[in-house]
């Protein structure tokens, strides 16, 4: 899709935008009762239909200390799901142990199966559709006491410890990896498929020209740093013979000097359009490997967050925490001024993140040309958010973006102004 020069990007949220050019199709108005871009109406993705363009997007639920689904899970994206959003997304699942970035993640094997299949029944019962987020650590994985893996040796300061870069074989087995785990994901019922492909994890890492320092075929230029990235798709894709939405969450920047940015990150998603590999983009930013508040923004948390770990960590944190969870003014949609850049780029549908709260966030996206919108913490303060906007009850997230859910992920995600007998995923223990 190519938009007008003239287009959108410093007008504030809530105006008249410009139409896009001939064959679009999308008005640019405020208000969804007057737009053909209806975002309750049913869309595509892929080979699946959505009720909606509401996704509910991965935040790591710190529900599954087994490795598996447990009941507490179920009961969080089942809550999802009845209030509202077409698509609800389990947040990180590990290919392997060795991938794992926090030591209670789903670890995607045989045993994984019969859980997921609960949870994609219990999720389709309220009439939405369930995807999950497959990824590999590399080297944020150190903090889990394995050595992290990553394109070159590098110091990983969640672990006090160098890593160890990956060599051909590795790179093989990865890649079947992600391709088995797309493949259990089928057998399972599930709807869709989001690999991870930002946030400094394995894949962010070979992207990187900050990181990836190789001189082989998988480092130098962008068409070698992007070679492993691509081919874990391909593999997904090939394995699941078409019957999962498949979606790339892929940094538009690392928000790091030296690190991926929007002049390589648009050429990327040009290369994945080409390729066929994928369903969707989910267009993301930030580093939990070197700078976590560029993808959330607001006021770190830094005193829960030490709270919430054991010495030396937590003394660590409140010494250099400031320098590590840098504080960026929180904005509605801050992530949408890179986001314009990929839809001017690629036709691919593409899935807009970052601080939408309020309705006509919602209707400006979709009238810009996105696709789907995906809400995060909007929609731990309020699972029904979608159903409010729908009914007319709500026009805004009561979410105060005080990012105080961030250190909640080791004992149960949630808001912490929700009161605990109200929060989903509490009731059931695993």
């Amino acid at each position: 899709m190519v938009f007008e020069e003239t287009a959108v990007r410093d007008r504030p949220f809530g105006e008249v935008v410009p139409t896009p050019r001939s064959g679009a199709g999308r008005p640019g108005r405020s208000a969804w009762q007057d737009s053909k871009m209806d975002p309750f109406a049913p869309a595509r993705l892929g080979p699946i239909e959505l009720r909606n363009r509401f996704v509910k997007a991965a935040t790591f639920e710190g529900m599954t200390p087994d490795h598996i689904v447990s009941d507490r899970l179920i009961e969080f994206h089942q809550a999802m799901a009845a209030g509202g959003v077409g698509l609800t997304t389990v947040a990180y699942c590990a290919v392997s142990r060795e991938g794992c970035g926090t030591p209670n993640e789903i670890v995607l094997g045989p045993e994984a199966v019969p859980g997921f299949a609960r949870l994609a029944e219990a999720v389709h019962a309220e009439g939405a559709a369930l995807s999950v987020q497959i990824g590999h650590a590399g080297a944020v994985a150190a903090a889990t006491g394995h050595r992290g893996r990553s394109p070159s040796p590098i110091f990983s300061p969640l672990a006090m410890r160098r890593t160890r870069s990956v060599d051909d074989s590795d790179i093989d087995r990865i890649t079947g990896e992600f391709g088995g785990a797309a493949k259990l994901l089928v057998d399972a019922g599930v709807d869709a498929v989001e690999v991870h492909l930002g946030h400094g994890y394995l894949l962010s890492e070979f992207l990187s020209p900050k990181l990836n320092r190789r001189q082989d075929r998988w480092g130098g230029p962008l068409a070698n740093r992007s070679r492993f990235p691509r081919q874990v798709l391909d593999a997904v894709r090939s394995s699941t013979s078409g019957r999962l939405a498949v979606i790339a969450k892929v940094n538009m920047s690392d928000g790091v000097p030296g690190g991926f940015w929007l002049d390589e990150s648009v050429e990327f998603a040009r290369m994945l359009e080409s390729d066929g590999s994928v369903d969707a983009i989910e267009l993301t930013a930030g580093s939990s490997l070197e700078n976590p508040m560029y993808l959330f923004r607001g006021e770190p948390p830094i005193r829960e967050m030490s709270a919430a770990f054991r010495f030396p960590m937590n003394i660590g944190l409140r010494l250099v925490g400031k320098k590590f969870l840098h504080t960026y003014p929180f904005e509605e949609a801050y992530l949408l001024p890179f986001a314009r850049q990929f839809r001017q780029a690629v036709s691919l549908p593409l899935i807009l993140l970052g601080g939408i709260n309020r309705a006509d966030t919602v209707q400006s996206a979709l009238d810009e040309g996105f696709d789907f919108v995906a809400l995060g913490r909007s929609l731990l303060r309020e699972p029904d958010l979608v159903n409010k906007l729908r009914e007319g009850s709500s026009r805004a997230s009561l979410c105060i973006h005080c990012n105080k859910c961030m250190p909640t992920i080791y004992r149960g995600t949630h808001c912490v102004l929700v009161p605990e007998a109200e929060r989903p995923g509490r009731r059931r223990a695993s």
